[in-house]
């Protein structure tokens, strides 16, 4: 599977997080906190949700450390703050270089994951992960718990030697 490579653009976003680790998985707890209040965010662009992580710096990629915590998002790209609803925050997700990987299947597989940390990035000859937040965008083709589920997974990339 090879991946789009996309340049984006910053983005503003509006939503929830909770700091996790994937020992301690509390992304279903964030999703149910966020999508009943989603229609009060008011100025957003589109329907598309963002399922983001922000890692620290050190953060191990093998993922043999599952009690290394991060940041969850989960958001939605508005205009602008003006308005933000109690309880969310504001997020700018900064520009640049993305490995865009279409993904058709649980969300719960964790291969596709294997295969970009452990395969795809490894043996690309142009590329090294950047330390920005990686992403998910859920359209109007994903569906939580449904193998026909699609999905575009956002790895942050900078050109090799640059």
């Amino acid at each position: 599977m090879q991946p789009r490579i996309v340049t984006l653009n910053k983005q503003k976003l509006i939503g929830k997080r909770l700091t996790m680790s994937l020992a301690d998985n509390q992304t279903f707890k964030l999703w149910q906190s966020f999508m009943p209040r989603r229609k009060e965010i008011k100025n957003n662009f589109t329907t598309k949700l963002f399922s983001m992580q922000v890692y620290p710096q050190s953060f191990d990629f093998t993922f043999s450390n599952l009690k290394a915590e991060f940041e969850k998002w989960v958001a939605i790209e508005v205009a602008d703050f003006a308005t933000v609803p109690a309880e969310m925050e504001t997020y700018i997700l900064k520009g640049g270089l993305y490995a865009v990987f279409d993904y058709k299947g649980l969300s719960t597989d964790t291969k596709i994951f294997e295969y970009i940390f452990g395969t795809w990035l490894p043996n690309s000859k142009n590329y090294l992960l950047d330390d920005r937040p990686h992403f998910e965008i859920l359209g109007d083709k994903y569906k939580n718990n449904d193998p026909n589920s699609e999905e575009e997974i956002w790895i942050p990339i900078k050109i090799y030697g640059a």
